[in-house]
């Protein structure tokens, strides 16, 4: 009996498919078939081939002798905080919003009375013209440029006046290790006041210095003791000893004035002030009339005693781990401290910050903004001033992609609500300790 069901074994060819075919217009082909307009000059070539910070990085450990590359990229002891910093990062899971228009996106925030197009602050570095004889003028120019602040670092191998004369119309901060010379500290203060620097930082976790060991093998120490191995690498790099040699020596170029015109060694010892401690930040307060962000703070507690004080803020940091290793990540002692210090307080984080979506991550979890140090100096190495500019531009192209995709149209409306933690990283960016 026929009952209208097909045998499905049997096996019938279908009919071909009917291809309709047209010799191809000169104009649809240009749509499909356009090509990159070629840079001319290897930097150039280099930063556009990096689309991610991690890419900066590679292409810094490729152009830069090791014992300066490990100079920034390494931490203390085992390296076990800068890894942890990054390891945080890496746990983060958004929790996106649906259906809200992300349409005409807002990534600005105030910050000490600015708006920023972006919240990300330029951290200070020490000896950054070593990286790249661009140094800190190329990190100042940036920051005016895109309109984000800059923090020039004591220990900079660009004096204060001469990075105000390089960017006149940026928002310069002035960070600042407090000493026991009381007319050294004036001497700083002074000279940054009548360079328009607006906002002070205060670095308080270097009460000694921390052990490198990264560059105590490569003998980049205070003074050098460069091992033959360290001064073989570095010929490798003609280049990077061309503008050694024909730009001005480096060294701590705000303190040249130092009465007695002490060493290197010796301005380190003094920096590293064993004594420090609440004394100092109130002497900086009374002396001080514009903001104030103690830099250094991983415990809620020490962070309601600094605003006691009378800072302004803090900066949770534990030094990008290198310092006292074994601290834990900023971004997990983030909540803590804003909780400690209440919605009013300006607080900033560092450490392990490579992606835009580590800026979100911070953001949502209670800083105000990000600040950077190795994501620049990568771009730095990689690429000087250009560098610079390409490290803020893939951060801001990530972290505005990123909110949208979040459901999120304006800065201000991240919270925690769109942030939770797995409890173990997954890949990623590669640990800054190598």
């Amino acid at each position: 009996m026929d009952t209208g069901v097909r045998d499905m074994g049997a096996e019938e060819p279908l009919p071909p498919v009917r291809t309709v075919r047209q010799v191809p217009r000169w104009s649809e082909l240009r749509e499909l078939v356009q090509f990159r307009r070629p840079r001319f000059g290897r930097t150039a070539r280099r930063l556009d081939g990096a689309l991610t910070v991690r890419d900066l990085r590679a292409a810094a450990q490729r152009t830069t002798p090791r014992a300066v590359f490990d100079y920034v990229d390494g931490a203390a002891e085992e390296e076990i905080t800068a890894a942890r910093n990054v390891a945080a990062y890496r746990r983060v899971v958004f929790r996106p919003d649906a259906l809200r228009s992300v349409a005409d996106p807002d990534t600005g925030v105030e910050l000490l009375g600015r708006r920023l197009p972006l919240p990300l602050v330029f951290g200070p570095t020490g000896y950054t013209r070593m990286m790249h004889h661009h140094g800190e003028a190329a990190v100042a120019r940036v920051a005016q440029h895109v309109g984000v602040p800059y923090a020039l670092s004591t220990v900079g191998s660009t004096s204060i006046e001469d990075v105000r004369a390089a960017a006149p119309g940026a928002e310069l901060w002035f960070q600042v290790y407090y000493t026991s010379d009381r007319a050294m500290n004036e001497m700083l203060l002074s000279r940054a006041e009548a360079q328009g620097y607006s906002t002070l930082v205060l670095t308080v976790d270097t009460s000694v210095s921390g052990m490198r060991l990264r560059d105590v093998v490569n003998g980049l120490t205070i003074p050098p003791t460069l091992t033959a191995k360290t001064f073989l690498n570095m010929s490798r790099f003609p280049g990077w000893w061309l503008h050694k040699l024909t730009t001005p020596t480096i060294g701590f170029a705000s303190l040249d004035e130092v009465e007695g015109n002490p060493s290197p060694a010796e301005v380190a010892s003094m920096l590293f002030d064993p004594g420090l401690d609440f004394t100092s930040l109130d002497w900086l307060r009374a002396r001080w009339a514009g903001p104030i962000l103690v830099k250094g703070v991983t415990n809620p507690a020490s962070a309601r005693e600094i605003m006691d004080h009378g800072a302004d803020g803090v900066v949770v940091s534990n030094h990008g781990g290198r310092q006292l290793d074994r601290t834990p990540a900023t971004l997990d002692v983030l909540p803590a401290i804003r909780a400690a210090v209440g919605p009013r307080a300006t607080v900033l984080i560092d450490g392990g910050i490579l992606h835009g979506q580590d800026i979100v991550a911070a953001r949502a979890l209670g800083a105000d903004a990000a600040m950077i140090g190795r994501a620049y100096l990568y771009g730095l190495m990689a690429g000087g001033q250009e560098g610079v500019l390409r490290a803020y531009r893939i951060l801001a192209e990530e972290y505005q992609r990123s909110m949208q995709l979040l459901g999120v149209r304006r800065t201000e409306d991240l919270s925690d609500r769109h942030v939770g933690f797995t409890p173990h990283g997954t890949g990623g960016y590669p640990d800054v300790s190598g």
